[in-house]
């Protein structure tokens, strides 16, 4: 299904991106939706899943404020099929950019809807992941996680409105969205680190 190998999503992502927190949070969207796309039985497209959030920010690091407007012509320079480019585009659904422009390209498949749910969401659960005594999200429960979820001022950045239109998207209620992700996360902490510690 994927026209680009993890191998070569993974170096076209690290030419446009230099920033380690950039580079984690791809690698922990990745995983997030490989976890997903077992779960909701997607699990022989997992790795197509993983490339889409591997390469869903493949922009952001040299044009923030034209974000999810450069991918496409990043991604089709390194030969990326459309499907992928459609993807990685929707994910910015509905959201102005920096420049003026509001991303009008809709999540279609479910695999579009869970990135667009889970982007924000995966960023504010690693912010309170890194306020607790063990630096984890593997003791962390959902009623914390919505605690820190409903605090205006904690992780101000990750747009609370964004994640409740991702699982409205999905027909899932938000607590459904939160818990599942956070297990996502929780579950793949470590492979995560593992593939972080390789690159360093």
């Amino acid at each position: 299904m994927a026209q680009i190998t993890r191998d070569d999503a993974f170096a076209l992502l690290r030419k446009y991106n230099k920033d380690p927190f950039h580079i984690q949070h791809a690698l922990t969207v990745e995983a997030v939706m490989q976890w997903f796309a077992k779960e909701l039985g997607y699990g022989a497209e997992a790795e197509y899943w993983g490339i889409v959030g591997l390469l869903h920010d493949i922009d952001f690091g040299l044009y923030p404020d034209e974000h999810c407007l450069k991918a496409p012509e990043l991604l089709r320079e390194a030969g990326v099929s459309e499907e992928i480019i459609h993807s990685v585009v929707s994910h910015g659904y509905g959201i102005t950019v920096g420049c003026g422009v509001t991303i009008d390209v809709a999540p279609e498949h479910e695999m579009e809807k869970v990135l667009f749910a889970v982007d924000e969401l995966t960023g504010l659960i690693w912010a309170a992941a890194l306020m607790r005594p063990s630096k984890s999200t593997k003791d962390m429960e959902l009623k914390s996680l919505k605690k820190k979820y409903k605090s205006k001022g904690f992780a101000a950045g990750c747009s609370r409105e964004v994640i409740e239109r991702g699982a409205a998207q999905l027909g899932w209620e938000l607590d459904k969205l939160l818990s599942m992700t956070l297990q996502a996360m929780a579950e793949t902490e470590d492979q995560i680190q593992d593939k972080i510690e390789v690159m360093a």
